[in-house]
């Protein structure tokens, strides 16, 4: 299913982003995060989906993706996107790796689905407050020790890059 929108180039904080249309992300099969391909401009890319905590989905466009499809601030872009399931390995901070790797769980974490790594990230990532950030990286230490495959009570609609939101809504 393919979903054709225009957006234009915002910018919170220092990340890059584009805003999707409600319309067009009412399209996509899940209100939470989504991996995605397709064209800006004609130019390709994929991209992870994140939910902007009020229904609909905004994505970070890279500094390549910015030169090659020529976008810029307030100048409408042609995206045609369409979901796809195929997750690519999440990036793990070092802190985490180093947590997993110190409790002799990578082979655990390995065991889990790409989209359940990706779930706990988000969910260990979610806050500004680092002293949260180590409590849940204890939590998930704790889960995965017991055979949770999930964060418990996750909601996966809401935008978890603290950088950009607050209380799990992007910043207008």
């Amino acid at each position: 299913m393919s979903i054709r929108f225009e957006a234009s180039l915002s910018n919170i904080a220092a990340i890059n982003l584009i805003k999707m249309p409600q319309s067009a992300s009412e399209l996509l099969p899940s209100r939470g995060m989504m991996m995605a391909e397709g064209t800006v401009n004609g130019i390709p890319f994929t991209a992870p989906l994140e939910p902007d905590g009020r229904g609909s989905h905004w994505f970070e466009a890279s500094h390549a993706m910015i030169k090659e499809a020529g976008l810029k601030a307030g100048k409408p872009a042609a995206f045609d996107i369409t979901p796809t399931i195929d997750w690519p390995e999440p990036e793990i901070s070092p802190d985490i790796l180093d947590a997993l790797r110190k409790s002799n769980l990578m082979p655990r974490w390995d065991s889990l689905t790409v989209k359940a790594r990706w779930d706990w990230l988000r969910w260990i990532r979610a806050t500004k407050n680092l002293a949260t950030r180590q409590k849940r990286i204890d939590v998930t230490l704790s889960k995965l020790q017991v055979g949770d495959n999930n964060p418990c009570c996750f909601d996966r609609t809401r935008c978890t890059i603290p950088e950009v939101s607050k209380s799990g809504v992007l910043i207008d």
